[in-house]
């Protein structure tokens, strides 16, 4: 697909009103009173806090392809790209949303878990994680996703999801700004008929990415857990894709990396459209790197302490302060660090530090590291390696 018309069409369709990492019910329930006078909306069950759960289908076509996104409450960037596909869709003059939607029946749970996405963690209102309860099912949200595949009987899935800054695109300097997994139907790890079907889509979609993100793709873990929602649906035969939105350079707000989710959408769905898809072209899915762990949000570089030459690790904590997320730094590790990348580097140009019962504050504005030790306060001008 050309890359001057994705470009153009998230321009056109980004939904404005959703920004951020914070996403929930109250922020989507207006544009879910709006696209009810276009399409078909449907409450299909309760959280177990009692927030609605919503199904919204579009198009008429015999392709069914079913998309749900913050099963995990804090992983929201596939649910701002999900409102920007969905203003494609509406969109009466694009002739490709037109066609897809003769050819399909798409079906898209915004927020599977409303009281997570409140609260902003990856844990429901009982503290389950949904993506471990396929199988015991002994949450209301996992029976209400339950009963809708049994109805609808996808022939694609789409579990969308979000990834930590720790990931890079192989053990390599590139983050893994999105990552993509053919989850597993067992544990050998068949490579199964539908699992081809999902692995050449993905090979699709980096290949369209590549252009824009080069090396910055990965390749989640296909360890087989049939706990996991993605490992059951491939254990049923559905051809299953999981997407994890990943980190951009500068991007925490994850506004970067929601235009590459929705050229991913895109990409995919308009393939599913188009294409025979029989899983041939699958091999070039495992040219996709698998992710590894190598970054931190901060490195502090070439600082002494006791004596000892030492790089210095910080990593943000998330947390939610008066509907706001905000990034916390917190020291993670301190040593050789020669192996890791940071997001941002600081050259601590051999600057003593006493010990480690150390506190650190990023002030990007003032372009400071602040360190405090005890009750004394270093500073260290943030340079840029």
């Amino acid at each position: 697909m050309d890359t001057h018309i994705l470009q153009n069409w998230f321009d056109t369709y980004k939904e404005v009103s959703l920004f951020g990492r914070y996403i929930t019910l109250d922020h989507i329930s207006p544009l879910l009173d709006l696209l009810s006078l276009k399409t078909e909306i449907e409450q299909i069950g309760f959280s177990e806090n009692n927030a609605s759960i919503d199904l919204i289908k579009l198009g008429s076509g015999s392709k069914k392809l079913l998309f749900w996104s913050q099963m995990h409450g804090n992983e929201s960037t596939t649910t701002k790209a999900v409102f920007d596909l969905l203003n494609f869709f509406t969109d009466v003059s694009n002739d490709l949303a037109k066609t897809i939607l003769k050819e399909c029946t798409i079906y898209i749970i915004p927020i599977l878990s409303p009281d997570g996405a409140k609260a902003y963690t990856r844990l429901n209102f009982n503290q389950v994680d949904l993506n471990r309860d396929a199988q015991q099912k002994t949450q209301k949200e996992s029976i209400v996703f339950s009963k809708l595949v049994e109805r609808i009987q996808p022939d694609f899935a789409f579990n969308l999801h979000g990834q930590r800054t720790i990931f890079s695109a192989g053990e390599t300097k590139y983050p893994a700004t999105v990552s993509f997994l053919s989850p597993a139907s067992d544990l050998e790890r068949s490579i199964t008929p539908s699992r081809k079907i999902a692995m050449e889509i993905i090979a699709k979609m980096n290949t369209v990415l590549q252009q824009f993100i080069p090396n910055q793709v990965g390749r989640y873990d296909d360890g087989f857990n049939l706990n996991c929602v993605g490992d059951t649906l491939a254990s049923m035969g559905i051809p299953t894709i999981l997407f994890e939105a990943g980190h951009y350079s500068n991007d925490y707000d994850r506004e970067i990396t929601r235009e590459y989710i929705f050229y991913s959408l895109i990409t995919s769905i308009e393939y599913i459209t188009t294409t025979q898809i029989t899983g041939d072209r699958y091999k070039d899915y495992f040219s996709i790197p698998e992710n590894g762990k190598c970054f931190y949000d901060v490195i502090i570089r070439d600082v002494m302490l006791k004596g000892e030459n030492v790089d210095i690790a910080v990593q943000y904590s998330e947390e939610l302060i008066k509907n706001s997320v905000k990034f916390i730094p917190k020291i993670v590790k301190i040593g050789d660090l020669q192996k890791f990348y940071g997001h941002r580097e600081i050259i601590g140009k051999k600057r003593a530090i006493y010990n480690e019962n150390v506190t650190v504050e990023i002030v990007p504005e003032a372009m400071l590291l602040k360190f405090h030790l005890n009750s004394e306060l270093f500073l260290i001008e943030s340079t840029k390696s």
